[in-house]
Formats: C-alpha cells, structure tokens, sequence
C-alpha cells in the first residue's frame, strides 16, 4: 500500500508556520514595548529570521492544501507529485525542533522571555558605568591612602574595588551559579603600556607624584 508522503509535510509545516510565528511575535512584542526594535539589531534581526521562515513553510502548506479545497493550483499538485518521504522526514523534525523550543520556554521561563534573549544595551551601558566608577574611585582611595602611609586604609580600598568588580561583572556575563575569579590568563605588565591595543583593557597606573 502506497502511502502518500505529502499530507506528512503539510501538516509539519503547518506545525512550523505557528511555532515560528509565535517565536517571532515572542521576540517583537517584548522590544516594541521597551522600545528596543531600533536599538537592538540582533534581536529585531533574530524575530526577522522566524518570520521569513514561517512566511515559507506557510506558503508551501497553503500550496499543498489548496488542491484538497477544490482549488486550481499547479504548483500545489507539482509539489505533491514531488514531495518524497525524504523531504516529509525532514520537515516532521523541523516540526519537532520547532516544538521543543517552546518547552524549553516553559522550562526556563524568565530566561527566555522576548527581549530578555537579547541584553538590553542600556542596562550594559549602566553597568559598564557603574564598574567604571566604582573601580576607580577605589582605586584614588588607595591611592590617597598610600600617599598618606595608611596601608590599612588602603588594602581596605582595593578589597572592596575588587569585590564590587567581580560583582558587576558577574552581572554583565549573566553568570548566576558561580562567582568570578579575577585572574588573567597572561600577568599584566604593571607600570608599562599595552602592546596589543585589542586585548588592552582600560589602566589606571598608580604613581607617587613628586612632593
């Protein structure tokens, strides 16, 4: 018994067509409402992505099924004389994959939430100021505090910079399960500039000014 393969493919890229389509809307509606459409490409790019895809395997299903609604459609008879198995296996797991995605949404709730896939660049930028303030105000504490031969002050200082960087940090990496160990992979060269402008992070060279 021959068994057709093509009602298989219209029904997963049905299946496609919703689940993409929902995952574009997921992604759209968050950015409009924290006006971040224009602000954040990847994310406006990502939801772009979902709908073509939805647009064309909802195309092919309308095709496939207008034959069945008593409509002249050549095109719909081509691709059922052409759809093979092969073809129909692949979209049933396009159809899974699609599917699995939304558990993992139900699964890890806030994480996948719209415009939370996507870091909001202002919060970036708030925290990028609040670890350029908070780090260096420690450092010219220590700074003044050594000027002033006050160790104590001082190691109390760079202790709490430390502390407050390895915070923010942790924030920007969006690491919620360990802590951050501020180590370089290479030893910083103290007292001399960076030779590769690429890898050079922002330095505040720490030197007594002549009495």
């Amino acid at each position: 018994m021959n068994v057709d393969s093509w009602p298989v493919a219209l029904s997963a890229n049905a299946v496609m067509l919703v689940a993409y389509l929902g995952i574009c809307l997921a992604i759209v509606v968050p950015l409009a409402r924290s006006h971040q459409l224009r602000s954040n490409p990847l994310g406006a790019a990502t939801a772009a992505i979902f709908f073509t895809c939805a647009v064309h395997h909802g195309s092919q299903a309308a095709h496939l099924l207008l034959p069945s609604l008593g409509f002249d459609d050549p095109q719909g008879l081509a691709m059922r004389t052409a759809w093979g198995w092969p073809l129909a296996t692949w979209d049933v797991i396009g159809a899974v994959v699609a599917l699995y995605y939304w558990t993992l949404r139900r699964t890890y709730g806030s994480l996948m939430q719209g415009a939370q896939l996507f870091q909001d660049l202002r919060q970036r930028e708030q925290q990028a100021l609040e670890l350029n303030d908070t780090v260096l105000q420690g450092l010219v504490v220590a700074k003044m505090a050594l000027d002033l031969d006050q160790p104590g002050k001082a190691n109390e200082a760079l202790t709490s910079s430390i502390a407050s960087a390895s915070r923010i940090i942790t924030e920007l990496l969006g690491s919620q399960h360990h802590s951050l160990d501020l180590l370089r992979s290479v030893p910083a060269a103290v007292g001399t500039p960076a030779l590769d402008p690429v890898a050079a992070t922002p330095r505040v060279e720490l030197e007594r000014n002549p009495s």
